[in-house]
């Protein structure tokens, strides 16, 4: 009877353990898709700005419509699959095609930038520094959103690869890591900044 009971108590014990291991899979990987929930809001803020910021420069810039295309081009493409991203958040093909695709917004609007500095009128619109203002602030909230996401994606795959949840981590339903969000601008960032007098 001894015996028994210490057979039923360690039976009691591992499923108790497993069903620990698929909570916490569950948790993590909700905490990372809710993460990329926020990217998610902040790059459809930023993506609903660009337009504005372009019907502002049009009235100024009607010589340059190919730039200005090209962003709304852009945005456009960026904002596609930014929805195909938050159906399936850390999934990896997803995740390379949104980089690409901010990649291309990202140099799209450097040469818009470029161009807007050869206006001076559109320098001084009220307008025009308003909308820039708000797109450097979401900038940075996208920036923050992108590193909590990183975070959580990271103790998600550390929980993942661990002994033992390695061992049942894909009959729960998470066969793969989840990958991280890097924008192009990640070597950028890591440099330290040159300053010359």
């Amino acid at each position: 009877m001894t015996t028994f009971l210490i057979i039923l108590a360690v039976v009691v014990a591992i499923v108790l353990y497993l069903i620990a291991i698929y909570n916490q899979l569950v948790k993590l990987k909700n905490r990372y898709q809710n993460a990329f929930a926020q990217i998610d809001v902040q790059l459809k803020r930023r993506y609903d700005l660009i337009p504005n910021l372009i019907e502002v420069a049009k009235q100024a810039m009607q010589h340059e419509r190919q730039t200005l295309t090209e962003v709304i081009e852009a945005r456009n493409q960026a904002h596609a699959i930014l929805s195909k991203a938050a159906a399936h958040p850390g999934d990896a093909s997803v995740m390379k095609s949104l980089q690409q695709a901010e990649a291309q917004l990202q140099n799209a609007m450097g040469s818009f930038n470029l161009l807007v500095e050869a206006y001076p009128d559109l320098k001084t619109n009220q307008t025009m520094i308003e909308l820039n203002e708000e797109l450097s602030s979401t900038e940075n909230r996208i920036a923050f959103a992108r590193q909590a996401f990183n975070d959580a994606v990271m103790f998600y795959n550390q929980y993942r690869q661990s002994f033992p949840q390695i061992l049942f981590a894909a009959s729960f339903g998470h066969p793969d890591d989840a990958a991280l969000l890097e924008f192009a601008d990640k070597e950028q960032i890591q440099q330290a900044p040159k300053v010359a007098f």
